[in-house]
């Protein structure tokens, strides 16, 4: 019996980490999957009304039924915070995120969304939603961890190392069918793109957690969310998306990555987030986005054949680049060697051929004096 007991409370205590565990591999196939979905030029304007669409039509049923008798009445504050989190969630965070991952890659995206537990932390303790007693050792690794993932972004933004050569990647990347997929990259402004997304989604989580303090029907503040945040996207998207046929889509990777976020990554993640955000709080939540990339970047190298880049310390840099600078001119100076030898044979052919044709004229004069 006690045994019994044991084991219902170690799984009660593990409930959390084991939902946001889950939901980080729902995340990383959402960003595979959206990633294919872009590349074949599905407007990321429409991806986001489709997206939150799916959501609002899998969890409102859920929230009518099962929290007819549940819901609390809508006060006007609690509406224009909901409108809010419509608006810094779908519309804000999921347009600058599909963008920086259009410019980027699924494992820098991730990679850069781990300022997201930074981010939130700081903005916890602005609204006194977490404690910083720096006379404590975990306040103190929670700010070294601030700061470590902070300049770990900046790093990842400046810098970019060499490349990790896998085997499976190698094999991908030798097939001539697949797209070069550097060409149409922008690193800068694609990182730009994913810190203003994740200062969103970090606004989001606060807000979210502030949010349910007041209005404790979880499954009906998800639906009304999403409904928002669609409606919120499709003005958006009118405004920015001139193109008519961008609103169709068919059965193929542009329906599925739509489908699979909005109801693995918008229906299900929000309302998961929010049982857990109540119970463990909002830094709890985002501390688990690290996985993300790791999932990310295994699948990214199978699927996408995604170059991996190692990063390598700065005092391996200025070593890099000096070996970088001696093996760069050589093939210029041999370029330019070659092209000297073959002017000199150039003119000694114009030479040849000019003698060779004056002695001809005048071996005729001759001939014709005698």
């Amino acid at each position: 019996m006690e045994r019994k007991a044991c084991l219902g409370s170690f799984f009660e205590k593990a409930k959390p980490y084991i939902a946001m565990i889950s939901l980080q591999f729902g995340y990383a196939g959402m960003n595979i999957i959206t990633k294919v979905s872009l590349n074949r030029g599905m407007s990321h304007y429409v991806l986001v009304v489709y997206r939150h669409a799916f959501a609002t039509a899998v969890i409102a049923p859920f929230a009518l039924v099962l929290e007819r008798k549940v819901r609390p009445k809508i006060t006007f504050m609690i509406f224009m915070q909901m409108f809010v989190l419509g608006l810094l969630g779908p519309v804000i965070d999921q347009n600058f995120y599909y963008l920086g991952l259009k410019f980027t890659s699924p494992t820098f995206s991730c990679a850069m969304s781990n300022m997201l537990p930074a981010m939130t932390f700081v903005m916890a303790v602005l609204c006194r939603m977490e404690i910083l007693d720096m006379k404590k050792l975990r306040c103190q690794a929670k700010v070294v961890g601030t700061v470590v993932t902070v300049a770990g972004a900046m790093l990842m933004t400046l810098y970019k190392g060499h490349v990790l050569n896998l085997v499976w990647s190698n094999r991908n990347t030798s097939n001539p069918a697949l797209p070069n997929q550097d060409a149409d990259k922008d690193w800068v402004k694609g990182s730009i793109l994913l810190i203003l997304a994740t200062l969103a989604w970090a606004s989001f989580f606060i807000l979210q957690a502030i949010t349910m303090r007041k209005y404790t029907a979880h499954l009906s503040l998800t639906a009304i969310v999403c409904f928002l945040g669609t409606l919120q996207s499709i003005a958006v998207t009118f405004v920015m998306e001139h193109r008519p046929n961008a609103w169709s889509i068919g059965w193929d990777m542009n329906l599925l990555a739509a489908a699979y976020a909005g109801i693995v990554s918008s229906s299900i993640a929000y309302y998961v987030q929010g049982l857990v955000m109540q119970k463990r709080g909002p830094v709890f939540v985002t501390a688990f986005s690290p996985l993300m990339m790791i999932i990310v970047a295994i699948m990214g190298s199978f699927i996408l054949a995604e170059k991996i880049y190692v990063g390598v310390l700065w005092g391996k840099y200025k070593e890099f680049k000096e070996k970088e600078a001696d093996e760069i001119p050589e093939p210029v100076k041999d370029d330019h060697s070659r092209l000297q030898r073959a002017e000199h044979n150039s003119r000694r052919y114009r030479s040849k051929c000019c003698r060779n044709s004056d002695h001809q004229g005048s071996k005729q004069s001759l001939i014709k004096d005698n």
